[in-house]
């Protein structure tokens, strides 16, 4: 399973879509593919809309804000559904939200089928309800698929004891465990996210995808922060970044 945010596929301009950094993308997951990989995605809407924004900024109820933002995380599935496309990676969008017009219902058995059968699924419209993000969707999905590792891509290269773009001097875990995450309140992902990976029990590795091969190095477990039931040796130390 792997989350791409929204605000990735905007690049630098920081709304839209920047046409460069989805080729990019697609060529990545394109290039895992290729090699047998059975791969889902899960990508938010926060280049249009972030929900909880749109409710502060307009003070329209939530549950509405959060409808126009999973609208958005499906307009991002479709952009990078035809992306990967173009490279001849056969692809199934499905969403939360019945638009049978444009992509599939989600149906849990369908998408393991199309998985089997060597094409990527990309899940869009979230969990479908409000007052969850799309990391919890993610985590979500990757349990109903029974997903072998949670691939979270970021900005960054892993997970640090504080903001790395704030703090330069900032230093990175290799290994983590769930309880390590939610104890030293490291901003991963959302609570109800990392305690649905931790129950059942799926890897997250948080890594960079905005540098070329890192999908396949992530694979590997070559770059990025693993969390994990037990960290292991070493694990909850941090590293040099």
């Amino acid at each position: 399973m792997l989350k791409i945010s929204g605000e990735a596929l905007s690049g630098a301009q920081g709304f839209g879509i920047d046409p460069a950094v989805v080729k990019a993308v697609a060529r990545e997951v394109a290039a895992c593919a290729a090699q047998g990989v059975q791969i889902a995605l899960v990508v938010g809407g926060g280049n249009y809309v972030r929900g909880a924004q749109m409710h502060d900024d307009l003070d329209i109820d939530r549950a509405s804000a959060d409808y126009m933002g999973m609208l958005a995380t499906v307009m991002n599935a479709l952009t990078l559904q035809a992306a990967l496309e173009t490279l001849g990676v056969p692809t199934r969008v499905q969403t939360s939200i019945e638009m049978k017009e444009i992509a599939e219902p989600y149906i849990r058995r369908r998408a393991v089928r199309h998985l089997e059968r060597g094409r990527v699924v990309i899940f869009g419209g979230g969990t479908g309800n409000p007052f969850f993000t799309t990391d919890t969707a993610s985590a979500l999905r990757a349990a109903e698929i029974d997903a072998d590792v949670f691939l979270k891509a970021t900005k960054v290269d892993g997970v640090y004891e504080s903001d790395p773009l704030a703090n330069p001097d900032a230093v990175k875990y290799s290994r983590l465990s769930y309880d390590e995450v939610e104890a030293n309140k490291l901003g991963v992902m959302d609570r109800t996210a990392i305690t649905l990976c931790h129950e059942n029990d799926i890897p997250v590795l948080v890594f960079n995808l905005g540098v070329e091969g890192n999908f396949t190095r992530a694979m590997r477990g070559e770059v990025g922060t693993l969390i994990s039931m037990d960290a292991g040796e070493g694990g909850g130390q941090a590293a040099a970044g």
